[in-house]
């Protein structure tokens, strides 16, 4: 089964071996394929677990690979990678139309791997006791999308200067908001101060809007716990994510129990020609659109300081003066998902994107996209079919819902 620009389809990775997913792409599109996997809630992990999302020719050339781990906190949630098939000038490989495949394997498995951390300093609740990593598969949401063309050449050299100079977080009232359980139920801010709840292995999501020059800027706040018992490194992270899901960059603090405060380094304004940049960051603004905060509170919190919920504050800031888009010259897929605002008029000839039943072949409708069960095996092998996992924000909610619960019950050390 080939992947189609513009749906969302669920799949799952086992713990060892890869998952291939198929691409038809034409010869005038860049390609991109987010996949965001996510642990049981009481997975036993190693900084180093994660994914890789590779993207490879029918040769088996690589066009792109990106990787994500859980990082120093350990906890459980969602990892999001991405692989890319892009038309550009002086590249030989992946250039051509016609058959290319996303593959996904996990990172940092090894056999018999997964000690508690009860004697590192970040807190696992279980007094130092070895635990073997769940073998149990990891869910899986893959997002591909289409880039158009466009119009007329651009420049193809990299922003020389911009401000970078450190933002001002505002300081305004906060207001009340509920952050998202995932990408597709992200939750819609904008330029302010918001406030939330967040509970110990929770990831909330949150959606702004960033046109073509503007430049984005973010601090979160987490407040402070009843009780003062140890610390946890990397216990409160936030990370920026550009329109199609590809990291543009993160920041981590520790928590001891006292009122803390992280902030997104200076980004460059959000450009068409910031994808023939050097830095990984500034590439990653190459799009306007929804970019995405997604904000997580190590498991370990509720261990040491109990099981909240915790004050969270969002510092959002977007500056710079809107300019003209590149001129695409066809609709993206999904179409407006580099649009700020109503998207472009859609070509008579094109069709309509929109919701697609997992159980059907593609029936037009409106709303969010729909997920597709995928199948998934290796190349030349018998593929499975598998079952739709659900609704991945019910999903994802039912998840935080049980990280409460597993907070709960987990005895201290």
């Amino acid at each position: 089964m080939s992947l189609d620009p513009g749906a969302t389809y669920r799949s799952s990775l086992a713990r060892e071996g890869k998952a291939y997913y198929r691409l038809e792409l034409d010869g005038t599109s860049n390609a991109y394929v987010a996949v965001t996997a996510v642990p049981s809630a009481d997975t036993v992990l190693s900084v180093g677990d994660g994914i890789s999302v590779s993207v490879q020719n029918t040769d088996g050339a690589s066009c792109s690979r990106d990787t994500a781990t859980v990082g120093a906190s350990k906890s459980p949630q969602p990892i999001t990678a991405w692989g890319a098939r892009e038309l550009l000038p002086g590249r030989g490989l992946c250039q051509k139309a016609g058959t290319y495949y996303v593959v996904v394997e996990r990172t940092g498995v090894h056999a018999g791997s997964g000690r508690g951390d009860g004697d590192s300093g970040v807190g696992s609740g279980t007094g130092g006791e070895e635990r073997a990593p769940s073998a149990e598969p990891w869910e899986l949401e893959l997002a591909p999308v289409s880039e158009p063309a466009l119009r007329k050449a651009a420049v193809t050299r990299g922003p020389e200067a911009w401000d970078s100079a450190t933002p001002t977080p505002p300081v305004t009232e906060p207001v009340a908001v509920r952050g998202g359980a995932g990408f597709t139920g992200a939750t819609a801010v904008r330029q302010g101060v918001w406030s939330d709840k967040i509970v110990p292995g929770q990831t909330l999501f949150y959606e702004v809007p960033v046109d073509w020059g503007r430049q984005v800027s973010a601090a979160v706040d987490l407040g402070s716990a009843d009780k003062d018992s140890g610390y946890v490194v990397d216990a409160l992270d936030m990370t920026l994510y550009n329109p199609v899901r590809a990291e543009v960059k993160g920041t981590a603090v520790g928590y001891g129990g006292t009122q803390k405060s992280t902030a997104l380094p200076p980004l460059p304004p959000v450009g068409y020609a910031n994808r023939y940049a050097s830095a990984t960051s500034t590439k990653s603004l190459r799009f306007a659109g929804a970019y995405y905060l997604v904000v997580h509170l190590a498991a370990q919190v509720g261990d040491r300081f109990g099981n909240g919920p915790y004050g969270l504050t969002l510092r959002i800031r977007v500056g710079g003066r809107t300019q003209d888009g590149p001129g695409y010259a066809a609709r993206s897929a999904p179409r407006g998902i580099f649009d700020v605002g109503a998207p472009d008029p859609e070509p008579e000839a094109a069709g309509r994107a929109g919701t697609v039943d997992a159980s059907s072949s593609g029936t037009p409708g409106g709303g969010d996209p729909a997920m597709k069960a995928v199948a998934v095996g290796g190349i030349g092998a018998g593929s499975l079919l598998l079952t739709v996992l659900g609704v991945w924000t019910l999903t994802a909610r039912r998840r935080a819902a049980a990280q409460m619960r597993a907070s709960a019950q987990n005895p201290t050390a």
